[in-house]
């Protein structure tokens, strides 16, 4: 049982996060490559010298300019950022000390889609099982990767780890997504004794499309019939914790956030048209199908949420929906809201340790 309260919502400024991401400043600048809402050089660099000015930066990403200015010359160059971006991923991602073995690119569907495909990443010299996190990309269901999985951290505390990929918006319509990932959940199980992984301590982490996609995880454990019949079909794709970063739930409230969106999601072309194959409020059905609100039940595992008070993407009262829901469920939640936080991404050491803290609590407690 988790030794958190069973609704429990906090707030954190944005202040105590230090700097939100140097991948959220310093993105790759080839357009082809870099994620969506991601600035790239070129979008920050207003007058086009191919460097960047101090006052060129939003506010909030000055800390990272000035960590990034390594010559102190009052700009960054190109070099530069790709210095700095290398160093944050390295440091980020893969601790020096780490040592695990890695399963790249394994077809969870044999003879499948290209995408449908995960990297397992195991501790060396581990003895039995130990509890398993999946990590699932966001990228507005329609772009994004299982690579440079930002949750490697957690092999040095006794976890496996996995990144799957999924078939995006442009290769097929939900609920492809979902059978996807329920499928990648069901290869690990049946290949536990492979990657020392204990089948009834899964937990799943995504953000933003990933975060839905996570969320409905949770919440479909007992819902059969969104399960698919791909790839291995002994079992379920059933979790037993989940991390949800500001992933949309009802895509019929998109719109109606405080916060002023830069989407119109209700829209033909939009990242939710895309992925139901048509605008929102004139699929309805489709829309209620990908909602994780749709399915749930007093024995969803637990959740928890983290979302920015001030995200314009997705708006903050996605997951509070959400969080409202579980809770009149019965089911153990916990929402915190990055005051000042935008559309993430949140990974910082403080909020490492909190997701930490929250999986021990639910796979490894006795």
């Amino acid at each position: 049982m988790l030794s958190r309260p069973g609704r429990y919502r906090r707030s954190l400024a944005v202040a105590s996060l230090g700097v939100l991401s140097v991948s959220l400043l310093f993105a790759q600048s080839d357009n082809s490559r870099r994620p969506r809402n991601r600035p790239s050089l070129e979008e920050l660099d207003r007058n086009q010298d191919g460097q960047l000015q101090l006052d060129e930066i939003p506010g909030q990403m000055r800390p990272i300019f000035r960590r990034a200015d390594t010559n102190k010359d009052g700009v960054v160059t190109r070099r530069e950022i790709q210095a700095t971006r290398q160093s944050a991923l390295q440091n980020g991602q893969r601790r020096p000390n780490s040592k695990f073995d890695e399963f790249r690119n394994v077809a969870y569907v044999e003879e499948g889609h290209e995408r449908q495909a995960l990297d397992v990443y195991v501790p060396k010299g581990i003895q039995g099982k130990a509890p398993v996190v999946v990590w699932i990309h966001g990228g507005g269901w329609q772009n994004g990767s299982k690579d440079r999985c930002p949750i490697l951290y957690l092999l040095d505390q006794g976890y496996v780890v996995a990144s799957i990929n999924y078939r995006l918006s442009g290769h097929a319509v939900f609920p492809a997504q979902m059978h996807d990932c329920k499928a990648a959940i069901r290869f690990l199980k049946a290949n536990a004794d492979k990657y020392h992984i204990d089948s009834n301590r899964v937990g799943v982490w995504g953000s933003s499309a990933g975060g839905h996609l996570v969320a409905l995880l949770g919440t479909t454990g007992d819902a059969p019939e969104t399960e698919g019949d791909l790839g291995v079909t002994a079992g379920d794709g059933s979790v037993q914790a989940v991390c949800d970063f500001y992933g949309p739930t009802d895509f019929l409230a998109m719109d109606h956030g405080e916060v002023k969106s830069k989407l119109r999601h209700d829209a033909p072309g939009s990242p939710e048209a895309r992925l139901l194959g048509g605008v929102p409020s004139q699929s309805i059905e489709q829309a209620k199908a990908a909602s994780p609100l749709t399915y749930i039940s007093s024995s969803d595992p637990p959740f928890l949420i983290y979302h920015g008070d001030k995200d314009p993407v997705v708006p903050v009262e996605q997951s509070e929906v959400l969080e409202e829901q579980l809770e009149k469920a019965g089911v153990e939640v916990e929402m915190i809201t990055v005051e000042g936080g935008e559309h993430g991404p949140f990974h910082t050491s403080e909020i490492q340790k909190d997701v930490l803290e929250f999986f021990n609590d639910v796979l490894k407690s006795e």
